[in-house]
């Protein structure tokens, strides 16, 4: 019994030290503008600059992608939760977007992904992602969109 609660703490614990990390690390990538957070976890981030659909300011989230050609593949996970993350409705009321890699950035236009397309990008992404979108998608009911940038 004490044993499986110490697990639960620990497992709680690493957890939060990774929510942390993460959360400095895209602190640290959007205020160094690029210059250091290309890469978490040995995957790479971009900065994606939308506008925000209520209030029309400049919104700034860090998000895994893989490119291809001229495109780059994001997920909205928004970690499993029931909700789509803001990003993503941004993308929807205004599919023009900025995206920043390292301290290159690029203009672009957000299509969402459906069918066989889906499925193709969505095994890529969750290979990047060690099985990790996989999890996110069996903790909700919703059907995590999958958004390709073009970029223009």
């Amino acid at each position: 019994m004490v044993r499986a609660i110490i697990k639960k703490i620990i497992k709680l614990i690493n957890l939060y030290i990774r929510f942390l990390f993460i959360y400095i690390h895209n602190y640290v990538y959007i205020y160094s503008k690029g210059l250091i957070g290309k890469t978490i976890f040995g995957r790479p981030c971009l900065i994606l600059f939308t506008q925000g659909a209520k209030t029309g300011l400049e919104r700034k989230n860090v998000l895994a992608y893989l490119k291809e050609s001229n495109s780059l593949c994001i997920v909205a996970s928004n970690g499993g939760r029931e909700k789509n993350p803001g990003w993503y409705h941004n993308l929807k009321f205004n599919p023009q977007c900025e995206i920043q890699i390292g301290k290159k950035k690029f203009s672009g236009k957000a299509i969402q992904i459906h069918n066989e397309e889906y499925s193709e990008w969505w095994k890529k992404m969750d290979h990047m992602n060690d099985g990790g979108y996989t999890s996110y998608q069996k903790r909700t009911e919703r059907i995590i969109p999958l958004i390709l940038i073009k970029i223009t």
